[in-house]
């Protein structure tokens, strides 16, 4: 049985080594392996996961057969059973916090529409000025130009009515 434990751990160490090299290829690779099942139900079985518990069940397996005089039967038990628990603390504390931070900071121009802006550099009638406009957890500088054709000066609220050649095209806000 000590072999299949020292296999595991090898496993473990090596798909290691390949991950830190090749981690976002085998991340494509496996992605989609359980989206056959229906709901997805399965979002914990990543392959941190389940290496993780392979490598922990050999390592662990190794210790115990080395150092305690245990049966085989507990042996493998609590092998496994060390296996699964620390296999749950990677999922929560390590996996699904990861997922959860793997949102864009991008965002399209036409996302802009019906947001509030403040004119940064004055809007003439038939030109460009620059609008600043508070976008997801930051500011983003645009350039604007006046709907209502009318000039627009810095320090003004304004409010976004289209996008057009990449311009957005903003018309005075007024509070009701």
């Amino acid at each position: 049985m000590i072999e299949v434990y020292w296999g595991c751990l090898i496993f473990g160490a090596l798909f290691a080594i390949v991950a830190i090299i090749f981690g976002d290829f085998i991340g494509h690779l496996f992605g989609g392996l359980f989206d056959f099942l229906p709901g997805h139900s399965v979002h914990f079985i990543q392959p941190t996961v389940v290496v993780g518990a392979v490598t922990v069940f050999g390592g662990a397996g190794i210790v115990l057969t080395e150092y305690s005089s245990l049966s085989i039967s507990v042996i493998v038990l609590l092998s496994l059973l060390l296996a699964v628990l620390l296999s749950i603390c990677i999922y929560f504390l390590y996996v699904k916090p990861m997922r959860n931070t793997e949102n864009s900071t991008g965002f399209s121009i036409q996302d802009f529409v019906g947001r509030i802006g403040e004119v940064m550099t004055p809007i003439p009638p038939a030109g460009y000025g620059e609008i600043l406009v508070k976008m997801g957890a930051g500011n983003t500088h645009q350039i604007a130009a006046s709907f209502d054709k009318e000039a627009i000066e810095a320090g003004t609220r304004v409010v976004i009515i289209d996008v057009k050649d990449d311009t957005l095209l903003v018309s005075r806000y007024e509070d009701m």
